[in-house]
């Protein structure tokens, strides 16, 4: 994929990109796309825990896009709200919040009594602390985007999913896109059409949070390289349980591909003893040494990103990118 070049912003000292300290490898390779360099903010953890921000350079008037990804421990959150707030009570003209991983997203409704809306309460914080736009990418569900009273920005990891995918020159006859649960099987189907594969989903029963079995799956898998199509791996459950499910009905290979790593213990146990040939990720949410998997390729979405800023900067549209 070949979306931007280096130097092909012209800033005129208008526009600042800095960063928290939850995805910096992606913040670094956001500006390297863009050719410029990381805006200077220094943060602490003082010793009780308290977290302080500040930024050592002027930033009045200035076109501001923080980025920080929101996964785990809750500090990242704070530290994208408090990055916010000084950035708007240091006159920046705009404060764009760049979100490639949403926490907080599975959390979208109040699905028993007594519960909060969490993904709403996040948006209202980010909103009160006075961003004036968020990015963000693959959201778990699309109606977050209606929580927020600013622009929201929904980007798509597809654009270098697709070329990753497209490089493993899969037989369409032979090859099928399997959706791990009904939630994302429009996202299954939309790379199958894409692909020019077929087509297989899981019907899933989940028992408790982070716990599901699979009851039925509807295609045939029999003789078939297999592509398990997420927006995120958390535990794996879902995902390992489908790549099971498709070796019982004599697949020939399972490959799962997913946005955000999010990977809670036990995923990478369950990883790798799991019938996965390759799991391809992005790099929304940065991954401990730990945690990678011979197995595993980390795809970047530092481009998708970097477009993004550059048209917003510009006044430019957003949406068109994914015409390109």
């Amino acid at each position: 994929m070949k979306i931007i070049k280096k130097r092909c912003i012209d800033t005129k000292d208008t526009l600042k990109i800095f960063s928290g300290r939850s995805n910096l490898t992606l913040a670094q390779g956001i500006v390297d796309a863009l050719g410029m360099d990381l805006g200077n903010v220094t943060i602490r953890t003082f010793a009780d825990g308290e977290l302080w921000v500040k930024y050592e350079e002027n930033i009045r008037g200035q076109d501001v896009f923080i980025i920080q990804s929101t996964n785990g421990p809750a500090d990242n959150l704070i530290e994208l709200f408090l990055l916010l707030d000084a950035a708007v009570r240091a006159s920046a003209k705009r404060v764009t919040a760049v979100i490639p991983y949403f926490g907080y997203g599975r959390q979208d409704r109040k699905d028993q009594p007594r519960v909060p809306i969490s993904s709403r309460v996040m948006v209202d914080v980010i909103t009160t602390t006075g961003a004036n736009r968020i990015i963000s990418m693959d959201l778990h569900s699309t109606q977050i985007q209606g929580f927020a009273s600013i622009p929201f920005d929904h980007l798509y990891s597809r654009m270098v999913l697709m070329d990753t995918l497209k490089k493993l020159d899969l037989n369409p006859d032979s090859c099928a896109v399997l959706a791990p649960d009904v939630g994302s099987a429009a996202m299954g189907q939309s790379y199958a059409r894409s692909l020019g594969v077929h087509f297989a989903l899981i019907d899933k029963r989940r028992y408790a949070p982070n716990k599901s079995e699979v009851s039925h799956l509807i295609g045939d898998l029999e003789g078939k390289d297999v592509l398990i199509i997420d927006d995120m791996i958390d535990t794996a459950g879902t995902t390992v349980s489908a790549a099971q499910a498709a070796m019982d009905k004599e697949a020939k290979s399972v490959t799962a591909v997913a946005t955000h790593g999010v990977l809670s213990d036990p995923a990478i146990d369950l990883l790798k003893e799991a019938p996965i040939k390759e799991l391809i990720i992005t790099d929304t949410i940065s991954l401990k040494k730990e945690k990678q998997l011979p197995k595993m390729k980390i795809v970047s979405v530092a481009n998708v990103f970097g477009e993004a800023i550059k048209r917003i900067h510009n006044s430019e549209s957003v949406s068109a990118l994914f015409d390109l």
